[in-house]
């Protein structure tokens, strides 16, 4: 299938049946803002005794929402059976969710059901911030044959989400992005946010980091779905919140722009390098302060000295414009260097 730019994928988290997923493509259809109509068919959910999916029994009916909307239908496959039963109904997009991501044998599994296909495959990335892992998920996709291939960043779990279900850590997406340019990276602010409160924020975020599109769970009743409703969206609600987000260009042929962004990316590069130069200094005195520790017998963490110096540092974060996470993932990565400059002192003769 062409992708379009931006792409928009959009539909309930769950079937949960026929006539729930046909009135929400129909709306969505009617919006002429969505792409492909997705919809779960199988819910690997945390707990049992939650909705599951409606499993095989859902597959017609995203046949059928095909053929009244003229949709591409996309779905989810965690096995090979659901590969199977997917392509026996002409499943138009495959999601591999982050939790198969996160298991190399059923990525596998997956991959060698989907041997030689030419339907578009998208690669979720796993639970934890592990790049080499959804690298090696989207590698063997590759040698299997499957060319047609896409990521889909949904956010980190466990990584201090703090009012978002998952941290986005756009670094990470970022960072695999450049590894591998070639495939489009689309957004799941749904999974991200996990409330309907910050969609719209975290989709423009995606915009402006130039992600090739969206996944966006949408319900024509949200309040009353069966699984995840706290981040569904009605159709009308998400045709608005598409219009609200601004794609911007690449690229300015604007000389004034070119010269104003010369000038400040001096400014970065010259500040960079000052940053660089601070943190060799510091680093340099904490290699003293391991001598001397050293000297008298004393251990390296100081883990009061260390609290206190997190205190200070954040009870400033608000007037220096920074914001309290970045701060601390700054502060524990320079912890760790000095306490590794420290561990080498300490290993002096």
């Amino acid at each position: 299938m062409e992708l379009n730019r931006p792409l928009i994928i959009a539909g309930p988290c769950s079937a949960e049946s026929e006539e729930q997923l046909l009135s929400t493509a129909q709306a969505l259809a009617a919006t002429g803002k969505v792409d492909v109509l997705r919809a779960g068919v199988w819910k690997p959910r945390t707990k049992p005794g939650t909705f599951e999916g409606a499993g095989v029994e859902a597959l017609p009916w995203l046949a059928k929402a095909r053929e009244m909307t003229g949709l591409a239908v996309a779905t989810e496959v965690a096995n090979a059976k659901h590969v199977e039963h997917a392509q026996a109904f002409d499943v138009d997009v495959f999601w591999i969710g982050a939790r198969t991501t996160s298991n190399p044998f059923s990525t596998q599994e997956v991959a060698e059901a989907l041997r030689g296909t030419e339907k578009m495959v998208f690669v979720k990335n796993p639970v934890n911030g592990d790049i080499d892992l959804w690298c090696g998920a989207v590698e063997r996709l590759l040698a299997c044959g499957v060319k047609n291939l896409g990521l889909i960043h949904r956010g980190f779990s466990g990584f201090g989400a703090g009012s978002l279900r998952n941290a986005p850590m756009w670094h990470l997406a970022l960072e695999m992005r450049r590894r591998m340019p070639e495939l489009p990276m689309i957004c799941d602010p749904s999974h991200i946010c996990g409330c309907r409160e910050y969609i719209a924020d975290i989709s423009q975020q995606a915009a402006d980091l130039d992600y090739d599109g969206l996944m966006i769970e949408s319900h024509i009743n949200p309040d009353e779905a069966w699984s995840d409703a706290k981040q569904q969206l009605t159709p009308e609600t998400l045709a608005a919140l598409l219009d609200s987000i601004k794609w911007r260009a690449g690229e300015s042929s604007s000389e004034s722009y070119k010269v104003a962004l010369m000038g400040l990316r001096e400014q970065i590069d010259s500040l960079d390098r000052e940053i660089l130069q601070l943190l060799s200094e510091r680093m340099n005195v904490a290699e003293q302060i391991g001598r001397i520790k050293r000297e008298n017998d004393v251990r390296i963490l100081q883990t009061a000295r260390w609290e206190d110096i997190m205190k200070r540092v954040l009870m400033s974060s608000r007037s220096l414009g920074l914001s309290e996470p970045f701060l601390r993932t700054m502060l524990d990565a320079v912890h760790v260097e000095s306490i590794e400059h420290q561990n080498r002192v300490m290993k002096e003769e």
